[in-house]
């Protein structure tokens, strides 16, 4: 019996059976097979517009295509134009770095003429030019600032209190004095002053340049002992050393009692005054006022009582109460006087009595240059 879908003569001999014709229930009549005609272009009418595979822009639009992607030519043009000449042509300085120079520093020792005075602190401040000095760092006082040229007034005031923090910590602090710190000095100095001041520490020697005592005041501790209260007094003054850098110039001169470390037979009081004049000069470039630190240039110490050969690179050499020295120097030098200090290598210690220099600190706006 033949299919459903089999033809009513049955199905073909050669025709596939069964579940293997996908397509036997399809079944096209003559008129269908006549009304599905193919029909190809030609090549010519494939060329057609309507057969075009891309569409041509109107010509205005590739006109302001055009003209957009040149404008972004000539902009990129000039910006980098503009970059490259800012480059070369800034109204800008550039910084100019310059290397701190290292300190240039003397130390002269002054003799006493005869045997040292030994008596109480307040006998000895009240019988020398220091009674009227004014205790510890009461004694270095800023003067009055004032703008200059190239720097602001409270440039020029962050200057002098640098230069004033310095002075206290290398004159006034009890562990620099008694040679247990150095730390408050250096953290006050320019980097590039670093390996100076820490090989002056480590290995002094006389060399003008690597001497402990020029850059703080320094008393051996297996010696001496200093009392608390210390006398100071002396002038701060400042000025432009160009556009770029000032300059403060410190004269101050200091009065120390000081006691033998070890305990032995002394005269009335055990004590003995010594004095240390220090005149130095700070440079500041704009990095140093920003940061609190400076530049020691030049130091020059003198340096009382000691004997004219004594070492004194790396602490001060005090002739204590008593003692006497077995050389002198070749004049006598005051370091309470106010003038320039005038000893080379070694003077005679040669202190007034009470003169009538108890004025209070000098103070002024220019920095005074020494040769």
């Amino acid at each position: 019996m033949a299919d459903r879908g089999d033809p009513p003569e049955g199905p073909s001999e050669n025709s596939a059976s069964g579940s293997e014709d996908e397509y036997r229930s399809l079944v096209f009549d003559e008129s269908f097979v006549r009304a599905a005609r193919l029909q190809e272009f030609s090549a010519q009418e494939r060329m057609g517009e309507h057969a075009r595979a891309v569409r041509s822009l109107p010509g205005r639009a590739v006109r302001n295509g055009s003209r957009v992607a040149l404008a972004l030519v000539v902009l990129i043009a000039l910006a980098f134009g503009a970059a490259v000449f800012m480059g070369f042509r800034h109204p800008y300085q550039n910084p100019v770095t310059r290397r701190a120079e290292p300190l240039r520093m003397t130390v002269v020792p002054l003799a006493p003429r005869g045997v040292v005075p030994a008596g109480t602190t307040a006998a000895l401040f009240a019988s020398s030019p220091a009674a009227p000095f004014p205790k510890g760092a009461a004694g270095i006082s800023l003067p009055v600032t004032r703008r200059t040229a190239n720097f602001s007034d409270s440039q020029v005031y962050a200057a002098l209190a640098t230069a004033r923090d310095y002075l206290v910590a290398s004159s006034l602090d009890p562990d620099v004095l008694g040679g247990n710190a150095v730390r408050p000095v250096e953290s006050l100095l320019d980097p590039d002053q670093m390996n100076q001041f820490e090989q002056s520490m480590s290995a002094p020697h006389d060399d003008g340049q690597h001497a402990a005592s020029g850059w703080l005041v320094r008393f051996d501790p297996d010696e001496v002992t200093p009392d608390p209260e210390i006398r100071a007094r002396g002038t701060l003054r400042y000025g432009e050393v160009g556009a770029d850098a000032l300059e403060v110039v410190s004269d101050h001169t200091f009065a120390y009692v000081l006691r033998p470390a070890v305990s032995g037979p002394q005269q009335a009081g055990g004590a003995s005054l010594f004095t240390v004049r220090r005149e130095m000069r700070f440079r500041f470039d704009r990095d140093d006022l920003r940061l609190h630190r400076l530049e020691v240039q030049t130091s020059y110490v003198q340096a009382g009582p000691q004997s004219c050969s004594a070492d004194t690179t790396g602490a001060l050499r005090p002739l204590l109460a008593g003692k006497r020295a077995v050389d002198g120097g070749p004049a006598g030098t005051d370091p309470y006087a106010t003038s320039r200090p005038a000893a080379a290598l070694c003077g005679t210690l040669a202190v007034s009595s009470l003169p009538s220099r108890a004025q209070g600190p000098r103070a002024s706006g220019t920095a005074p240059s020494r040769p």
